[in-house]
């Protein structure tokens, strides 16, 4: 074994899990901190994307050791703008990153996202953050990045991961050099290509690409004014097609490449210059160009998120047409569902269904979105038939509840997940309400549960070093009480104690006392 390059984080003194369900981990000793203390590493996380540093701010809430090992040897480069939806924002919000974030963003209203179709925003969105924010990659990266090591996280770049090996008491995980680390869990943050999924073997069924669009941002030699009547006109067939002013004299060129490549390179300002001529009869004099990208439809679902002791997250889970601007979101929303609910297991309190409830929660979601990027590659088809859908469907839209369904689709706060019967809050998420101390939000930095008793006569008990508690006859709430997960989303309505106890066992395991 190679020596550590940096100390890790000493040992905690608290419990480990001791779970003996079939298929996963059994105890390696009856000593509590056995476990944890004989790995360098809770958690190793392969990727240093979005998706893996969210989860590693969020490990680190909870103290877990984490490292993060990334292939490339510097951050990207590329100065692509991605959009923060919705419930992303809100997720931000919760964890005291919006503030930081919102500075380097473009903030635009929350419409036209459904297959580009122009509609403004519905009546009845319910967030206090109704907006798009758009950032370019590389800030997002490095702010989320920045959040993770401020925690506590460890980042080695230039180390790709090159095989593991599971056991009872955890994973070996072996880099490019040769080195060989010891963590308790690896999540596989690593992208579509993902080489954690690969090594452990999960199936990655659906579709390959069946077309391939150019995409970048370079300087155009025609005025503005040619420009926006060029491509007013090819819009009216090719949604596929835009150039849309991005700074001073700088565009956002998006085309139909010309087929689907198997090279991974970027095209060249050649291809730009080709494919632009083929559809609109100019080339625009495009030049000197910030960033040149390919992208495909490819649309694929990993068959497991778990195999025992290694998970996958983000595009290494799951892969679709950016159309909606959904992937980024649907990563770090895969990274705050995962990462209190692992927390819980190396913390030693989680119940012993929880850290399945991942993939049973997330899984269904990502097949919506695939779902629903299929449509809506299918209404940017130039084909008749797609294009009287689409037509059609832009007259359904003028109804605001079918605006809002779409838009609440592509932003992620319609996702319910399953938590049994009881009244349609339960499973949502709860927007930002008034309370005593200003905003919920703000109440739920620490990743923690949250009881939120408009009765005044509830307690946490045995869960207060999980679970927070505020007692507010005044919440914005149309319900007496709720129980928050870490994640905002509503684990119990109610107002009876032992009720609320039998939930708090459910999703936080057994009181301390």
């Amino acid at each position: 074994m190679h020596p550590p390059q940096f100390t890790a984080d000493p040992p905690s003194t608290d419990p480990v899990e001791r779970d003996s369900t079939v298929g996963d981990i059994r105890p390696a000793s009856s000593a509590p901190n056995a476990d944890r203390a004989a790995h360098t590493y809770d958690v190793i996380i392969a990727g240093c994307g979005p998706t893996g540093a969210m989860l590693a701010a969020e490990l680190r809430l909870h103290d877990v050791r984490v490292l993060i090992v990334e292939r490339e040897t510097e951050p990207p480069s590329a100065v692509r703008i991605v959009g923060l939806h919705i419930r992303s924002l809100e997720l931000m919000a919760m964890r005291g990153l919006l503030e930081r974030i919102l500075p380097h963003g473009r903030q635009r209203p929350a419409s036209a996202f459904f297959a580009a179709i122009a509609k403004p925003a519905p009546q009845g969105l319910d967030s206090r953050y109704a907006y798009l924010l758009g950032i370019p990659q590389p800030v997002i990266e490095r702010l989320l990045e920045e959040r993770a090591i401020d925690l506590g996280a460890q980042v080695r770049r230039g180390r790709a991961v090159v095989g593991f090996e599971q056991d009872d008491e955890g994973v070996t995980v072996e880099l490019a050099d040769g080195e060989q680390l010891r963590a308790r869990y690896l999540v596989g943050c690593d992208g579509g290509r993902s080489t954690v999924r690969k090594l452990l073997g999960v199936g990655f069924p659906g579709e390959p690409a069946r077309t391939e669009s150019l995409m970048g941002e370079m300087e155009v030699g025609v005025p503005q004014e040619e420009v926006a009547v060029v491509v007013a006109e090819i819009r009216e067939t090719h949604q596929r097609f835009w150039l849309r002013p991005a700074g001073i004299g700088v565009y956002s060129v998006l085309v139909p490449a010309a087929g689907v490549s198997d090279r991974a390179e970027p095209p060249t300002l050649e291809d730009f210059k080709r494919q632009l001529h083929a559809i609109a009869g100019t080339d625009f004099g495009v030049h000197s160009p910030r960033w040149l990208s390919r992208f495909g439809d490819a649309t694929r679902l990993a068959d497991s998120y778990r195999v025992g002791r290694v998970l996958l997250a983000g595009d290494a889970a799951h892969i679709h047409p950016p159309i909606g601007g959904q992937g980024l979101n649907l990563g770090v929303q895969d990274a705050v569902n995962l990462g209190w609910k692992l927390a819980a297991r190396i913390r030693g309190w989680a119940p012993e269904t929880l850290l399945d409830t991942y993939q049973s929660e997330r899984r269904p979601v990502a097949e919506e979105v695939l779902d629903n990027t299929r449509a809506q590659t299918e209404l940017l088809s130039t084909e008749p038939g797609p294009q009287a859908v689409r037509r059609l469907l832009v007259e359904l839209m003028d109804f605001d509840e079918v605006n809002l369904h779409l838009l609440e689709k592509i932003t992620a706060i319609g996702i319910r997940y399953d938590f049994g019967a009881g009244p349609d809050l339960l499973g949502r998420r709860l927007p930002d309400v008034d309370v005593k101390q200003g905003h919920l939000y703000g109440l739920l930095g620490r990743g923690r549960g949250l009881l939120l008793d408009r009765t005044e006569r509830l307690t946490a008990g045995g869960w207060s070093d999980r679970v927070d508690h505020l007692a507010d006859p005044t919440a914005g709430l149309d319900v007496p009480c709720v129980l928050l997960r870490p994640d905002g989303h509503v684990a119990w309505i109610g107002d009876d104690q032992q009720d609320l106890d039998d939930h708090l066992s459910r999703w936080f395991g057994k009181p301390a006392h």
